[in-house]
């Protein structure tokens, strides 16, 4: 259920409709916008979105999609239905070009049917158990309709003229006509050169047409010189055009075969038609699928146009999902209502900032089953009436089908009626005042509204006594909170702000308005109420300063300065959370860093000891071999009873030894660490080992660290390469990509510019093979989008 019955012009949907035909390629595409309806089935708006999305992707990154001759040959094919209806070769020209592009279409999807799979799923996968589809020995699947497009190219010719050799009867007549027509020009040059050569031609004429017969100019005076058929004069009369009567006759009977070629093209078209009639329901399917991707594509456009993203849907709050729903469909949503959308933007707003080179501030906005109705206050042109037509206008193009401009993060709820009270109802034929109006509205509400609805009601309780207005709303919106329902509704009504506080369910929400420049900041903010700050703005427009002083004693100073500061507040509250935010973000680095930090020193001493143990033992094994050698040494010098060449030889094995070991641990000749003599108790290896660091003051890895942490404090999270040439980009690109990487960043963003895509296609290209890099997409649109690229890192 909506309400009203002008819903879509109240939230100008009924633009939307007319940007989409626009953007359609053929008329059957333009009757499917109008086809485009409001739905409640959670399987449906799944399906949808998915092929919205997937054809988003095919336009933004796919080349060579088929986007021409998207002609509709439905009228054309219905109507050949009838028996001895055919189709005129302009059409079969038609007919064939959009067939061809069907073909196209299909080839491509069958190609690419991992890649998008739905679409795939939903036009391609059902036509494999037609009759018409051939499957060829590499398993590409042909259309049937392939036999029709040659057996069209036969027949007409590139000017959709019906071809000489479409019969042998017709190939005939056309022959005989063009040797008739060959004779008729030979019997009228003669003629004219006879005339000519007589004086009865006047100056500076020719041959020329009338009727569409050749014809020759004559002195009206001689006009009876040559025998023939009188066709035409000239204004004066001066000049006669005769066609001669050997040509008249000859072209009679041109007159006759043009006749039967006629008639010979009519029963070549029609039998033509026969032959199209028993697969003109596959060829009308054909064309609807033809339909279907035409509007597909006119969604998309206007997707990539305004931001649309899929969001994720939240089990709807009437289908049962999640209770008592199937077991397939439960697994798509979430035991969950959350409404949570995210940077959400109203698209025809968007769009006419954009022509003016102007931002709109985008809307976060959360409802749930503890939070459900949204009452938002603030100051007038604060944007309380466009966040509600904002919430309106994207939750029922998500029902309609149609990519919302939201965060790809967002969740939407599923509702079953919509209501909304938007703008003066007022009517002079109906003697209803704005606000009998705004009461029909609201009876309409609590008669009918249910725990699966959403309602938006603009300035609830205005247009009457405030004294009395107030708490009629205030008496409505308890009625409407104790039946479970959504809603958001803006009003300037204290009560109403209060039943925050009292009601279960129901949540106060603020624009914001900078009272120092006394400027709206458009930025909606849940929690508090807001102030109207209508003594604010009376001030900035030059209202009279002695009325609003008495204007102030009337309302009280201490309410004004409570409004004020509470507003106040807010605002530097807000200032405040998106610094603590950006230093939140900063000590995670940083912690991350340090950790990185800690576990690489840790892995630096577990080495540093290995290393170390292992030079231990190498040295034991050394010793062990070394005091053996001189213990050997000494009992040869011993037993030789001071043999000199003995005991120089044992000298010479001992220097050898210690020779050995100063070029096995790089040790200078004449260190006194590695001597050793006989008797001397030191190892042949003493000074070997030193303790890494030890009287240096300062680790042998610091520098390592103090390096990080300068890279850490001036590395940028958007690199600019543009004005770069190709190889400089790639350098700049890859150092950037390892610098990032090593610091464990998360997202950065590579500004490279719109221009010819060259810079752009060269960064996506060098993203896609950095295994590091989980994905590379556009920015937002106001945020840079196709001259943006956001990098995560896995």
């Amino acid at each position: 259920m909506l309400y009203p019955l002008n819903f879509e012009q109240k939230l100008g949907f009924n633009t939307i409709r007319d940007i989409l035909e626009e953007r359609c390629l053929s008329e059957s595409g333009r009757k499917n916008v109008n086809g485009i309806s409001f739905t409640t089935d959670p399987e449906e708006i799944r399906n949808m979105m998915l092929l919205t999305h997937e054809m988003k992707a095919i336009l933004e990154f796919e080349e060579n999609f088929p986007s021409q001759d998207f002609y509709d040959m439905i009228p054309e094919l219905l109507r050949i239905k009838i028996p001895g209806a055919y189709i005129e070769p302009e059409q079969l020209s038609e007919l064939k070009l959009s067939l061809q592009i069907i073909t196209n279409l299909i080839s491509f999807l069958e190609k690419r049917k991992e890649t998008y799979p739905t679409l795939y799923h939903i036009f391609i996968e059902p036509r494999t158990d037609s009759s018409e589809i051939i499957i060829n020995e590499k398993g590409s699947i042909i259309n049937s309709q392939l036999l029709i497009i040659n057996a069209i190219s036969k027949l007409i010719d590139e000017k959709s003229n019906i071809r000489d050799n479409a019969s042998p009867v017709l190939l005939k007549i056309r022959r005989e006509m063009i040797a008739k027509k060959s004779a008729v020009e030979r019997m009228v040059m003669q003629s004219f050169r006879d005339a000519k050569k007589n004086g009865w031609i006047p100056d500076d004429s020719d041959i020329t047409i009338r009727n569409g017969r050749l014809v020759i100019p004559l002195v009206n005076t001689h006009k009876r010189k040559i025998p023939g058929f009188l066709h035409d004069e000239s204004a004066t009369g001066q000049t006669v055009y005769i066609e001669p009567t050997g040509s008249f006759e000859v072209n009679n009977e041109i007159r006759e075969l043009e006749y039967a070629e006629r008639r010979e093209v009519v029963r070549i078209l029609n039998a033509f038609a026969d032959t199209l009639r028993p697969g003109i329901d596959n060829l009308l399917r054909d064309y609807h699928f033809l339909g279907q991707i035409d509007l597909l594509r006119a969604k998309s456009l206007f997707a990539i146009e305004v931001g649309g993203m899929k969001p994720k849907i939240s089990r709807d709050r009437g289908s049962g999902i999640g209770d008592s729903g199937s077991a397939s469909k439960a697994s798509f949503y979430p035991l969950s209502t959350s409404f949570t959308w995210h940077q959400t933007i109203h698209p025809l707003l968007f769009l006419s900032h954009k022509a003016q080179k102007k931002k709109v501030v985008p809307l976060d906005i959360s409802l749930d089953d503890k939070q459900r109705i949204l009452v938002i206050s603030g100051p007038n042109a604060g944007g309380k009436s466009v966040c509600l037509k904002t919430v309106g206008l994207v939750q029922y193009m998500f029902q309609c089908g149609l990519l919302p401009p939201v965060r790809e993060d967002s969740e939407f709820c599923i509702f079953q009626k919509i209501f909304i009270d938007i703008g003066d109802e007022q009517s002079i034929d109906n003697d209803l005042s704005t606000y009998s109006s705004k009461l029909l509205n609201l009876k309409y509400f609590i008669e009918n509204i249910d725990d699966h609805s959403l309602f938006l009601i603009d300035e609830m309780g205005t247009g009457t006594d405030p004294s009395l207005g107030g708490p009629i709303a205030e008496a409505t919106l308890e009625s409407l909170n104790a039946k479970g329902s959504y809603g958001l509704v803006t009003t300037h009504y204290s009560n109403l702000k209060l039943l925050a506080g009292r009601e279960p369910g129901i949540v106060n929400g603020a624009m914001l308005f900078d009272s120092k420049k006394l400027k709206p900041l458009y930025h909606l903010k849940t929690g508090k109420p807001g102030s109207s700050f209508a003594f604010e703005i009376a001030h900035e427009i030059g209202f009279p300063e002695d009325v609003l002083d008495i204007a102030r004693k009337k309302t009280g100073f201490s309410q004004l300065d409570f409004d004020r500061e509470l507003q106040n507040l807010e605002v530097e509250k807000q200032e405040l959370n998106k610094k603590e935010s950006s230093l939140n973000i900063a000590d995670e680095l940083l912690a991350d860093t340090i950790s990185k930090y800690q576990k690489l020193t840790e892995e630096v001493e577990r080495s540093k000891k290995e290393i170390i143990e292992n030079a231990r033992d190498e040295a034991r094994r050394l010793l062990d071999e070394s005091n053996k050698l001189i213990e050997r040494t000494i009992k040869e010098i011993i037993e030789a009873q001071a043999d000199k060449t003995k005991t120089k030889e044992s000298r010479k094995k001992l220097t050898k030894l210690k020779e050995k070991l100063k070029t096995d641990r790089g040790l200078e000749t004449g260190d006194k660490g590695s001597s050793a003599t006989i008797g001397d108790k030191r190892s042949p290896v003493t000074g070997f080992l030193s303790p890494i660091g030890i009287n240096t003051g300062k680790s042998p890895y610091q520098g390592y660290i103090d390096d990080l942490h300068g890279k850490l404090l001036s590395f940028g999270l958007t690199l600019d390469l543009r004005g770069k040439r190709v190889d400089e980009t790639l350098a700049i690109l890859q150092r950037y990509i390892d610098d990032a990487t090593m610091l464990s960043i998360q997202e950065v963003r590579i500004l490279h510019g719109k221009g010819n895509g060259v810079l752009r296609q060269v960064t996506r290209d060098y993203l896609r093979s950095r295994k590091e890099v989980k994905s590379a997409k556009d920015e937002l649109l106001e945020r840079g989008g196709a001259g943006i690229t956001v990098v995560l890192f896995r």
